[in-house]
């Protein structure tokens, strides 16, 4: 089969097309032929060395994907072959073979149904965002609200990435109050039709003058941000927290934070805390995606996608998710 490898863990750069031997699926595996498969900027960094995975080499990329059962393992029930099926979380892409390939083995209990309704795109590229920022939005238990009055204030920055979309999506669900950051003039316009209560410029000096002024009328300050930029960018958004406020941290696509002053956390008692949903158990990753959806149905919301790619154009599309997406964006593998 053909397959996108890396033989390194030294970037994307390593990226190779070659042939290679399909893998068998093991007891409790099927074998899914990719149709869709979905970028996240966790691959760009396992293949920098930047994740606590060392696979085996040569190793191949790639965490979200829909396609259909051509072989099925021992000890399976409820699945046959022919059966379309979408990859949740598991290990596939990390410390075994990804979904960048014709062929993938994946466990079944890591398997679901495509959402009733959605195209082979929508779901392709949903699990793996969807359920970070599940996780981002509900890992401190309820979030209480700077004021009695009025929902709680999430902050979401990179509002137009997969996560970012994601999470504008569930807190909006979650009955929340939405305050997006975005650099793209067209990309605030969208997140307002997502539903964002309001959207800023990070790149504007005065965009936190903005929020507290949009603020003040009811009285609140921010009381959570789903953080998934980095850089200095972080040292600002703590000041737009309330007491008790908490800051979800899912990624760093702008690098580190420079001159971090930890006494910007003591009078508030300000909280901070990373996302890995590779903490999850299955169950708990199963039990994840079921509550996705039913936030998900409450605003008749479904995930975005930016773009896709033909297989053999993989580094194009990882040029396009380090270019910034409204979405995401997706490798066609077997897709027609």
């Amino acid at each position: 089969m053909k397959a996108w490898t890396i033989d390194s863990l030294s970037g994307l750069s390593a990226l190779r097309m070659r042939e290679v031997v399909a893998p068998l699926p093991k007891p409790g595996e099927v074998l899914l032929d990719i149709l869709y498969a979905g970028l996240n900027p966790a691959d760009r960094y396992l293949s920098e060395g930047l994740y606590p995975a060392r696979p085996t080499f040569p190793h191949i990329l790639g965490r979200d994907g829909v396609g259909i059962v051509s072989a099925v393992g021992e000890n399976v029930r409820g699945v046959k072959i022919g059966d379309k099926r979408l990859l949740l979380r598991t290990d596939v892409g990390v410390s075994t073979w990804g979904t960048f390939a014709e062929k993938t083995a994946i466990p079944v209990a890591s398997l679901t149904v495509v959402p009733p309704g959605w195209s082979d795109q929508e779901a392709a590229g949903a699990p793996l965002v969807y359920i970070t920022a599940y996780q981002a939005l509900t890992q401190w238990g309820e979030i209480p609200s700077s004021s009695a009055a009025a929902p709680p204030v999430v902050l979401i920055t990179g509002a137009s990435g997969g996560v970012g979309v994601a999470s504008v999506q569930l807190a909006k669900a979650l009955g929340y109050t939405v305050i997006a950051l975005s650099r793209s003039e067209e990309k605030r316009s969208r997140l307002y039709a997502l539903g964002a209560d309001l959207v800023l410029d990070p790149a504007d000096s005065q965009w936190r003058r903005h929020s507290k002024d949009y603020l003040d009328a009811t009285q609140r300050k921010v009381d959570l941000v789903i953080e998934n930029i980095g850089g200095a960018l972080f040292t600002e958004l703590l000041d737009t927290l309330g007491m008790n406020g908490r800051v979800s941290v899912v990624g760093r696509l702008a690098g580190p934070v420079p001159s971090f002053n930890t006494a910007a956390l003591f009078f508030r008692r300000l909280r901070i805390g990373g996302v890995a949903i590779g903490t999850y158990t299955i169950t708990e990753t199963q039990q994840a995606w079921t509550a996705v959806l039913q936030l998900l149905n409450r605003n008749s919301a479904r995930p975005l996608v930016d773009s896709v790619h033909a297989f053999e154009h993989l580094p194009a599309a990882f040029d396009k998710l380090a270019a910034g997406p409204m979405g995401k964006v997706l490798l066609a593998v077997n897709a027609a």
